[in-house]
């Protein structure tokens, strides 16, 4: 049954028509085919629902980070192509392989475990070669990268069906890294070409890539932060269109007059300094908001502050500027109200992170309320 705000203390709402229409945007831009990258819980919106508003809004492939991620979508019906991009245990292939599950490889002896393991059990295991160019993290050096597809072709369990590389500052156009990475992974395209290797997909774009660099799009974008309409950086503003598809709400559920010298919340870290109408909302740091100073949230369109220390289920807002306040208002931590609006970006810079930190980091217990 669809969850209603009526019975929710706190929520997110997540507007798939956002993600549907980000997909679009991307797609008409550089008219490639899509990966929409739905690894940690779709970046905290919801792997299965948001998944199937990137396939509804025409991506062709789906990224996660662990198997375990890929397998939830096979059981939730989804059967386009997956792939994983981190490390998986051999002793998945047969997993892995039986639901049509690309893994990464990036390592000669674990290239072979999966071999051995797809060979055991009858099957064929679709493979992406990822190649470390400049991200100092999973991958081989360039050097090693054609030698590697060689052996690779020797192994009668493995299809090798891509080979990728990922930027490291790709939101930073005016630096040469890109450029750099670009240049090293080209070249080795060019090499397999030559002697007849390359495989069907070849990929290197990222979000932030397919904004600032999108020769490099080569067959498919992979795209993660931009499906849900949030800026790869605070350097790098998304263009007019993308809509940010998540928004993080509560109830008033409390509200209190406390008398001149009235210490609030743990610590006693903010003290009344006059006779204050204080609020409580029942969300805290177990939900995603930060225990720091400075947060500050929606009420009847007026911003005001959070104050004391933030909880681990509750917070106190001070309702000096609203004092038509009343429990049951909808208070906004992150979204629109009555022309004012709080962003993921906002909260990442008070909270000294990204916004990909922010969003990743909402709660499993927030229910998700899904808008089209």
């Amino acid at each position: 049954m669809p969850i209603s705000t009526d019975e929710c203390t706190a929520w997110l709402e997540i507007d798939l028509g956002a993600i549907q229409n980000n997909i679009r945007l991307l797609r008409q831009k550089l008219s490639k085919p899509v990966m929409a990258v739905v690894k940690a819980n779709a970046f905290g919106h919801g792997i299965i629902p948001s998944s199937k508003a990137a396939l509804a809004g025409n991506a062709e492939w789906l990224g996660v980070a662990r198997i375990e991620e890929a397998l939830q979508l096979r059981e939730a019906g989804i059967q386009v192509p997956v792939l994983v991009f981190g490390y998986t245990a051999p002793c998945k292939v047969k997993d892995a392989a039986g639901n049509s599950i690309r893994l990464t490889v990036y390592d000669r002896s674990i290239a072979q475990a999966y071999n051995e393991e797809a060979l055991r059990c009858g099957a064929v295991l679709k493979v992406h070669v990822k190649v470390d160019t400049g991200m100092g993290r999973l991958g081989l050096f360039p050097d090693q990268a054609v030698d590697f597809l060689h052996t690779l072709t020797g192994m009668k369990g493995l299809e090798i069906e891509g080979i990728f590389t990922h930027f490291a500052r790709a939101d930073e156009p005016e630096q040469q890294t890109t450029q750099e990475q670009i240049n090293r992974f080209t070249n080795i395209i060019w090499e397999i070409e030559k002697m007849g290797l390359r495989p069907p997909w070849v990929h290197a774009d990222n979000s932030a890539g397919s904004l600032n660099f999108p020769q490099a799009s080569h067959d498919l974008i992979r795209t993660g932060i931009v499906v849900y309409g949030l800026s790869p950086s605070s350097k790098n503003p998304l263009p007019d269109g993308y809509r940010a598809a998540l928004a993080f709400k509560a109830k008033l559920v409390s509200i209190k007059e406390f008398p001149p010298g009235s210490g609030i919340s743990y610590s006693h870290r903010y003290v009344t300094y006059k006779t204050e109408k204080i609020g409580v909302i029942p969300v805290g740091y177990a939900d995603g908001l930060r225990r720091v100073s400075g947060n500050e949230v929606l009420i009847r369109g007026v911003r005001v502050p959070v104050v004391g220390n933030v909880c681990m289920d509750q917070c106190m807002i001070q309702l000096e500027k609203v004092p038509d306040a009343q429990i049951g208002d909808e208070v906004v931590l992150i979204g629109q109200q009555n022309g004012d609006k709080i962003t993921a970006d906002d909260l990442a810079e008070l909270w000294g992170t990204i916004n990909y930190e922010v969003v990743c980091n909402m709660a499993a217990r927030l229910p998700r309320i899904y808008i089209e």
